[in-house]
This record gives structure tokens, C-alpha cells and sequence, in this order.
């Protein structure tokens, strides 16, 4: 199972419906797209289907290929972009994968169930995007602006601007083409990971006020309830990125974020120098990657925090 057994079968295929993980993040819309454009350009039919995506990535090209819907039943293939396992695909989507007649991924997280007819996995590569980067120059599709500017999205967000760990030298040739060819970097930096609404701002100012420290200042704890969110008009997305603001606080080893879902709660973790917040996650049956994952709760609030502060101080040195 080769890439070159990949472009065969898309050489032999018409109709191509993309996927990704549920509440998509810059690199599973920024692959999506950038998969989408790509075998437009080799004159395949594309749908893109999610159910919803962050307002902020609605600069990048090929963004109205994004449906929720379609009336196509049983597509010729599917590709899952940036999902470690099909059951991280949103359930109603679920179905557009089991009909088609030739199954793909793409993915480079650490646990992948390599639930495809055809898996190309990296567990180094920063992104998801930066695998496709590769392939595509492997097989000789070319990659136009609007594909290198869904491309660079994708790994600016899952680097966290090119600041987290696991960045390779191939990381940065890629931004070096991308300026020689006239991709306005700076302004796919401010879109993706800058730009943000009033109410995405509130949310983070909750969240900030909120705040609270164990184990001596290493673990930075927050959350949000669905009453916040409702309270807040918090939309799609716009708890991204408050994970983040525990991280970067001094001493603090790993950042936990709580958000409500219609059962239990989402956790986000994020860690700074030794601990794998993956394995952490895994045991609430989530996951992801060493330094940044997640997992869902079926707990009550109090449970849910108990346990994953728990389960984390396991972890510190």
C-alpha cells in the first residue's frame, strides 16, 4: 500500500467526499480543502462535509466546497483527513464513509486504528497538512497558491505558530516556498491564529477569571458550561485557544480545559516540557498527541474535574 496505489485509485474514481474529526480545527479544514482543491484540479467531483467549522477559517480558498449535507448516498471514495479513527468522524457523517466504494487517511496522530482500505500515517509529521505537502509533491500534483495557503494553515495551527514541538526542518521549507511564491504568510498567521470574535474574546476572559492552580502552580485548571456558551453566543471553535492560556503561564506544566457537551464534558490538555498528556487522555478512552490531546467525560462536573486533575498529577515529577 503505496501513494502511488492511492493516485491509481483516484485516477480510477469520479465522485470523492472528504472528512474529518469533529469540531475541525485549522488542520483538518486547512487538509480538507486543500485535498478538495487538489483533485478538482485533476477533475474529480468533491464534497467536503462538516457539520460546522470556526467563522475565522472562512478566508481559505475553496472554503464554499464545505457542505453539512448532500444528496449523494454512495461516493466512489472517501478520504478522512486528520482523524485517528473513524468513530472521531461526527456520527451523521459516519455513513458517507461506510458507502463508499474505496476508503483513504491521512493522519499523523500517535494512536491510529488504521481504519481505512489505505493509511498513510506519520506519527512525527507537526500537521496533518504538512503529510499531504509531502505526497502531493511525491505523486506530482502540483500545488497551487490557494492549495499551499490551506496547507500553511493547517500546519500554522497544529504547530501553534510554529512554536510547539515535533516542528522538522521540512516545516520551514515549506514556509520558505510559500513566501518565494507569494503567499501572504503573515496574513494566514493573523486569520488563523489572531483574528477573533467578541464573543470568542469573552469566552477566554471566563475563562482566564476562572483560572485556578494545583499542585504547586504545575497544573493550570478552567472550564466553560453550555449556560456560558449560551450566554456568550459562543459559536463553532471559539473555545479554541483557551487552553492554551494556561500553558503559557509560568510554572505551569499542563493546562486542563473543561467545556460542557450534551453529555459530560470535553477535556483539553496541553503539557510544556515531560508530561504525555496523550496517555493521560487515553485513559478517559481519548487521546492525541504528546503535548496536546483530549478526551470526553461522561461525568458530572465535579467527577469530571476530580478525575482528570487526578489522573494528571499521576504524571508531574
Amino acid at each position: 500500500m503505496t501513494l502511488d496505489d492511492i493516485l491509481k485509485e483516484i485516477n480510477s474514481v469520479q465522485s470523492v467526499v472528504i472528512l474529518a474529526h469533529e469540531n475541525p480545527d485549522g488542520d483538518a479544514i486547512g487538509s480538507s480543502l486543500a485535498m478538495c482543491l487538489a483533485l478538482k484540479n485533476l477533475g474529480k467531483d468533491v464534497d467536503v462535509l462538516m457539520n460546522e467549522y470556526p467563522a475565522n477559517f472562512s478566508f481559505l480558498p475553496g472554503i464554499e466546497n464545505i457542505k453539512n449535507k448532500t444528496d449523494i448516498e454512495n461516493y466512489d471514495m472517501a478520504i478522512v483527513l486528520d482523524c485517528p479513527d473513524i468513530k472521531r468522524v461526527p456520527t451523521n457523517l459516519i455513513p458517507y464513509f461506510e458507502n463508499a466504494k474505496i476508503t483513504v487517511e491521512f493522519d499523523h496522530h500517535n494512536k491510529n486504528s488504521m481504519f481505512a482500505d489505505y493509511n498513510i500515517v506519520n506519527h512525527v509529521a507537526p500537521a496533518c497538512a504538512q503529510i499531504l505537502v509531502s505526497s502531493f509533491e511525491y505523486l506530482g500534483i502540483e500545488i497551487t497558491k490557494d492549495i499551499g495557503t490551506c496547507l500553511l494553515t493547517g500546519i500554522i495551527t497544529d504547530t501553534g505558530g510554529f512554536k510547539n514541538s515535533g516542528i522538522t526542518t521540512d516545516t520551514f521549507d515549506f514556509a520558505s516556498w510559500a513566501l518565494e511564491k507569494g503567499l501572504n504568510v503573515s496574513n494566514i498567521y493573523r486569520e488563523a491564529m489572531l483574528t477573533m470574535s467578541r464573543s470568542k474574546f469573552e469566552a477566554q476572559k471566563l475563562a482566564i477569571n476562572r483560572m485556578e492552580f494545583f499542585e504547586n502552580g504545575k497544573i493550570a485548571f478552567t472550564y466553560m458550561t453550555k449556560a456560558d456558551d449560551a450566554e456568550l453566543n459562543v459559536k463553532a471553535g471559539e473555545h479554541d485557544g483557551i487552553v492554551e492560556i494556561g500553558r503559557s503561564i509560568e510554572g505551569v506544566e499542563v493546562s486542563i480545559f473543561l467545556y460542557e457537551k450534551t453529555t459530560g464534558y470535553k477535556a483539553s490538555l496541553r503539557s510544556n516540557d515531560y508530561v504525555n498528556v496523550s496517555e493521560v487522555c487515553l485513559m478517559f478512552g481519548g487521546g492525541g498527541h504528546i503535548k496536546a490531546a483530549g478526551a470526553t467525560l461522561n461525568m458530572s462536573f465535579e467527577e469530571a474535574k476530580k478525575a482528570i486533575i487526578a489522573e494528571v498529577a499521576k504524571h508531574l515529577k
